[in-house]
């Protein structure tokens, strides 16, 4: 938000909560914090030691990965495609720099619906996500044209112009909510600095809607964005932030709503994000503890019955720096 949808990212009441029947049910990593509180549970792309557990499980980016496909933003890739039409030619077609890639969905959405060829650099923290997300990544382009890949471990925070030398695009999913601002104007900065595109898709918008609705749907969302906001990362104020620093560097930038709208064929998924959900607005404000149990106990009867929906809103950037002289 390859975070979650951040939504989802940052909080459950604990480890594992218990279902409707009492049955413990276990969290996956992504869709709750598995690190410590005020642990920052990011896709920073740090290097760290063998003993620094995984932010994101694989089966939470897989279980959202439908829900991202048919939410991330049609309008945005016309505007997009003409960029990239526009651009020189290469003897090697584009180059898409991923950050936080995690398994892979961002290429395996993006890459069948551009023409051309293209080369995809995977960037990601973990070395097992990376691993999942070269062994599954598409191979042709939307006009048959080979797909290359390869991976990279680094750092969001320290991303250069030269880093992203000849690149033609920037992309990331559910990525910008869980940095600062220093580390978006970072990003701003070295795309607009090597004159490449960037499509940051997935970002949380602070606002969800539940059907039927409830009492302590509002106090709920407004603890959960209080939580997104820890430590500085910017949450659901990230969109504007990354707006702002992309427009005052000369870039043009486009949003487009990207809503995930879960019923009842996204059980599995509906479940994992509303105890994350209302386990970070606890873990927020403790003092909600108990009637976020009982809420969570009549939602998830509620899912289980078919008739719950959910709408977790999204926006989708698209940032068109200026070319730059000898790169796109």
């Amino acid at each position: 938000m390859a975070g979650t949808d951040s939504a989802a990212d940052s909080g459950t009441v604990s480890g594992a909560d218990s279902g409707a029947d009492g049955s413990a049910v276990p969290v996956i990593a992504g869709a709750g914090p598995v690190a410590p509180t005020g642990e920052r549970a990011t896709l920073r792309l740090r290097d760290g030691g063998p003993e620094e557990p995984p932010r994101y499980a694989p089966e939470w980016l897989q279980l959202r990965e439908a829900a991202d496909a048919v939410a991330r933003a049609q309008d945005l890739l016309d505007p997009l495609r003409i960029r990239l039409a526009d651009l020189p030619g290469r003897p090697g077609g584009l180059v898409v720099h991923d950050l936080g890639c995690g398994t892979g969905s961002m290429g395996r959405w993006l890459a069948p619906r551009l023409d051309g060829a293209q080369h995809w650099v995977l960037h990601d923290r973990d070395p097992y996500l990376l691993h999942f997300a070269a062994v599954a990544s598409p191979r042709s382009a939307a006009d048959g044209s080979g797909v290359t890949v390869e991976t990279r471990r680094g750092d969001v925070s320290r991303l250069t112009p030269d880093a992203l030398s000849g690149a033609s695009l920037v992309t990331a999913s559910a990525l910008l909510d869980v940095l600062t601002r220093e580390e978006v104007e970072t990003l701003a900065g070295a795309c607009v600095g090597a004159g490449c595109a960037a499509l940051l898709t997935l970002s949380v918008a602070g606002r969800v809607e539940l059907t039927p609705a409830d009492p302590l749907d509002a106090e709920l969302a407004e603890a959960f964005n209080d939580h997104q906001r820890r430590t500085g990362l910017l949450g659901p104020d990230a969109v504007t932030v990354a707006c702002e620093a992309f427009s005052e560097r000369g870039a043009t930038v486009r949003l487009h709503p990207s809503a995930w709208r879960l019923g009842p064929e996204e059980a599995a998924l509906t479940e994992q994000w509303l105890r994350g959900w209302v386990g970070a607005a606890v873990e927020e404000r403790p003092e909600l503890r108990r009637p976020a149990e009982r809420y969570l106990d009549a939602r998830l009867a509620a899912l289980a019955a078919g008739t719950l929906r959910a709408t977790v809103h999204h926006t989708d950037l698209l940032a068109l720096p200026r070319p730059t002289g000898g790169t796109p």
